[in-house]
C-alpha cells in the first residue's frame, strides 16, 4: 500500500511538472515576443509627420535655406496634433527598447514639432520664437507638452538629452555635436528645418548632408577678407565640438573640414584647412522662418 501511495504520489508531481512546462512554452514566447515588439507600437518612418513636413516646408532657391508654411499648419493643426499626441505617449520604458539612433531622431522629431506647436499657440500673431517667452521665463524654458512620462520644455530636450555635454548618460550619451544643425529654433538664424522628419535609418547621412549645408550657406557662413565670419551657434556651443566626437577636437576642425563649401578659392580652402584664419561671430537672426513673410 506503501508502494502505491509512493507511486501515485510520483506520477501526481511528474503530472503538474508537464503542465508547469507546458505553460511555460505556451505564455513565455508570448511575454518575450510582447517585450520585444514594444516600440513596434511606435512609428520610427514617421510616415504622418514626414508628410506633414514635405507639404509644408520648401527650400528656397538656394537649397541651403528653408521656409515653413505655418498657415498651412495652422490649418491642418489636428494632423499635427495626432503627431504631437504620438510622442507624448512614448513611455520612458518604451523609449529605452529604442536604439541609439531611434532615440535621437525621436528627440530630434519631437523638437522641431513642438516648435512648430508653439509658434501656432500666437500664429499669426508673432514675429519671432522669443516674443513667445517672458520676462521671468524663456521660451525654451516654458512646460508646455508631455514627453516621457513628464511635463518638458524645449531645452531639456537639447541641453538635458540630446547634446553631448549634457546630461543624457544613455549609451554613454549620443555625443554627437551635429545635433545643433537639426534641432531647429523656428528663426531664419537657424539651420535648415528640412522637409522631412528624421529617421534613424538615415540619421547620419541626414546629419551630415545638414552640417555642409548649414556651414555652406553664405547668410550663416562664410570666409570673406580673408576671415571667417560664422553662425553664433559656433559661439554658444563651442564646447559641444571640442570634445573629439565626429573628429572634432576643436571648432576649428568643423570648418576645416568643409572648407570647400565655405569657399570655392582654392587659397582660401588651404588657409581654412590649415586652421590659421582668424574667426569672427555673426549677430544672429531671430526673425520667424516663415513661408508668408
Amino acid at each position: 500500500m506503501k508502494f502505491l501511495n509512493t507511486q501515485s504520489n510520483h506520477v501526481f508531481r511528474s503530472f503538474f511538472a508537464m503542465l508547469f512546462i507546458a505553460a511555460l512554452a505556451v505564455f513565455t514566447p508570448a511575454t518575450t515576443v510582447f517585450a520585444q515588439s514594444i516600440d513596434q507600437k511606435f512609428d520610427h518612418n514617421y510616415v504622418a509627420y514626414d508628410a506633414q513636413l514635405k507639404k509644408h516646408v520648401k527650400w528656397l532657391p538656394d537649397n541651403k535655406q528653408s521656409r515653413v508654411n505655418y498657415k498651412g499648419f495652422a490649418a491642418e493643426r489636428a494632423e499635427l496634433t495626432k503627431t504631437l499626441d504620438s510622442f507624448s505617449a512614448v513611455t520612458p520604458a518604451q523609449f529605452a527598447t529604442f536604439n541609439k539612433e531611434q532615440q535621437m531622431a525621436f528627440l530630434i522629431n519631437a523638437y522641431n514639432a513642438f516648435t512648430i506647436e508653439l509658434i501656432l499657440t500666437k500664429y499669426p500673431d508673432v514675429k519671432s520664437i522669443k516674443d513667445l517667452g517672458s520676462f521671468v521665463t524663456s521660451p525654451w524654458k516654458k512646460p508646455f507638452f508631455k514627453l516621457l512620462g513628464e511635463e518638458r520644455n524645449l531645452d531639456w530636450i537639447e541641453h538635458d538629452k540630446l547634446r553631448p555635454t549634457g546630461k543624457n548618460i544613455v549609451n554613454g550619451g549620443y555625443q554627437d555635436p551635429r545635433i545643433h544643425v537639426a534641432i531647429v529654433c523656428a528663426s531664419i538664424g537657424c539651420p535648415a528645418l528640412p522637409p522631412e522628419a528624421f529617421t534613424a535609418g538615415k540619421l547620419d547621412a541626414q546629419l551630415d548632408t545638414g552640417m555642409a549645408r548649414f556651414v555652406g550657406d553664405k547668410t550663416r557662413n562664410r570666409f570673406a577678407d580673408g576671415k571667417l565670419q560664422v553662425s553664433s551657434i559656433f559661439k554658444w556651443f563651442k564646447d559641444d565640438f571640442e570634445k573629439g566626437y565626429k573628429g572634432f577636437g576643436k571648432v576649428e576642425d568643423v570648418f576645416a573640414k568643409y572648407a570647400d563649401v565655405l569657399s570655392t578659392d582654392a587659397a582660401a580652402q588651404a588657409q581654412i584647412r590649415a586652421k590659421t584664419v582668424s574667426i569672427s561671430h555673426l549677430d544672429y537672426d531671430w526673425s520667424l522662418n516663415d513661408q508668408g513673410r
